[in-house]
Order: structure tokens, then C-alpha cells, then sequence
């Protein structure tokens, strides 16, 4: 079964979430501050976060970004207060992949976590919004941010990433690029993968030319480690 970081300083609500998911079968930790959440996040490998925002020594849109600026893609669901709408729209921006606003029932928190397992498991979780280091892409609108900042993207570039997210951590010969992204069968033209791709670093990397998210794998093809 999946193992949960539950992030919660309220003594009541982080027990009864805890127990929650530890009866639906789930390994359960349980963090009650910023800092230690942050920790946990970073040692154990968790496959999702239930991230409180209000928390003592970091809150949690600050472990958040920490996260994804550590280049982490851990599926993680914020609980914001009631009226917080600022709270919803930054952590969204910052690359929350859902939110469940206080208060709420148990068993809807415990379905939303099951569908954003689902999604992940079936590599389609680059389907709505994804983020890495300071990037947040939402395929469902068609938008790329760096840094907050929107930066202008073409379809193909947006079906590159995709399709690069979607096979995260696999060595990807250019020739599959051309057959699944360009829909060419066998196309002779793999230098247009590498113009697109130096394209799309520009738009994505810190240093395109020491880039750190799609990375060439000398006479293999890329691997993107986002």
C-alpha cells in the first residue's frame, strides 16, 4: 500500500487523519511542523503529502517550494482554511497538485488522495498541472511558468514535455521522439528533436547550456530528470 506524509500541527485533526489512513491500509507519517515535515519529505519516500498551510516554523507553501525546488514531483494536496482563496491560487502556482479546503470529511480527502494515486500510477499525472524546480506546465490550459512568470510555448513544445514527464527517469532515443511526439514512422530528420529540444531548455532551464531537467545521454538519446 502507498505510504502518506500527513503535515498537520493540529494534535486532533493529525491523529484522526493518521488513524484514518492507517485503517484504510496506508504506512502513515506524520510531521507537525515546517522544518519537520520538510525533513521527512526529503529522507523518506513517500508517495504523497497531505500539506497543512498554516504550520509553525516553515509554513506550508514554504515547504512546497522548497520541494519542487529541490526538483521533487511527489504528488502533494494542500488543506487551506476556509476564505483563504490566496491560499488555493499560490499553491497551485507553486505546484500543488490539489487542495481540500477545511473543514472537510474524511472520506473525501481519502477519495481525492486515491484519485491523484491513480493518475500517477497510470503516468498520466502530467495531464492537468505538473511542476519541477521553478517550473509549473498546466497541459489543460496550455501554460508554462518559470519562476511565476508565464513564458510563451508552442503546442509541439508542450507535447515534448509531456511526453518527457510521462517517461521520467527513462533514456528516450530520438527516433521514439519522432514516432510518438511528431508521429513520424521511422522520419530521418532526428536533428529536428534536437532543435525543438534545445528550444524548449530556453524556455525551462536555469543554464540551457548545463541543463539539469532534459538531459542528453551521449549517443542514447535524452532523459528527462525533472
Amino acid at each position: 500500500m502507498a505510504k502518506i506524509l500527513i503535515v498537520e500541527d493540529d494534535d486532533a485533526m493529525g491523529t484522526a487523519l493518521r488513524d484514518g489512513f492507517a485503517f484504510e491500509g496506508y504506512e502513515v507519517f506524520h510531521a507537525k511542523d515546517g522544518e519537520a515535515a520538510l525533513s521527512m519529505a526529503r529522507a523518506r519516500s513517500a508517495d504523497l503529502v497531505i500539506l497543512d498551510v498554516m504550520l509553525p516554523k516553515l509554513s506550508g507553501l514554504d515547504v512546497l517550494q522548497k520541494l519542487r525546488a529541490d526538483g521533487s514531483a511527489i504528488p502533494i494536496i494542500m488543506l487551506t482554511a476556509r476564505g483563504q482563496e490566496i491560499d488555493k491560487v499560490l499553491g497551485l502556482k507553486l505546484g500543488a497538485d490539489d487542495y481540500v479546503t477545511k473543514p472537510f470529511g474524511f472520506m473525501e480527502l481519502l477519495a481525492r488522495v486515491e484519485a491523484l494515486l491513480r493518475r500517477v500510477a497510470g503516468g498520466g499525472r502530467s495531464a492537468d498541472v505538473c511542476s519541477f524546480g521553478d517550473v509549473v506546465v498546466d497541459f489543460k490550459k496550455g501554460e508554462l511558468r518559470k519562476g511565476g512568470a508565464l513564458v510563451e510555448v508552442t503546442a509541439r513544445e508542450l507535447k515534448l514535455l509531456e511526453f518527457f514527464i510521462a517517461h521520467r527517469g527513462e533514456i528516450v532515443p530520438r527516433e521514439r521522439l519522432l514516432d510518438r511526439v511528431w508521429e513520424y514512422d521511422g522520419a530521418p530528420l532526428t536533428r529536428t528533436v534536437d532543435m525543438h529540444i534545445a528550444k524548449l531548455r530556453k524556455k525551462i532551464e536555469t543554464d540551457p547550456a548545463d541543463p539539469k531537467h532534459i538531459v542528453t545521454i551521449h549517443r542514447m538519446g535524452y532523459k528527462f530528470t525533472g
